[in-house]
């Protein structure tokens, strides 16, 4: 599931540098995500980087768009075809990802 900023974001831009896909910009209230371009941070970090900053908690998962772990790193290797060592931790199977926290 592709990760979404509520209304109550403050546009204070913590979130779009953080972002590893480019998928956060500015909107015209609030920042946005484009949930083609989100891969929830899977195989990039461990939780969402945008949640880790956001000082108001407003990026949430987006319950519209639920996808699977392997959906998520699949784009992400499409995004980033250049990204030797992603590619590298994606063939091993040994990739940060939220879905792997707690297993």
């Amino acid at each position: 599931m592709a990760t979404k900023i509520t209304q109550d974001c403050i546009n204070c831009g913590a979130c779009e540098p953080e972002c590893p896909n480019e998928a956060i910009s500015e909107g015209d209230d609030i920042y946005i995500i484009d949930p083609e371009l989100c891969t929830e941070c899977v195989g990039f970090h461990e939780q969402e980087a945008c949640q880790a900053v956001c000082p108001v908690e407003c990026c949430i998962p987006d319950t519209d768009r639920v996808e699977a772990e392997t959906a998520l790193l699949e784009r992400a290797l499409k995004l980033h075809p250049e990204d030797a060592q992603l590619k590298e931790r994606a063939d091993k199977n040994e990739y940060p990802s939220r879905f792997r926290k707690n297993a």
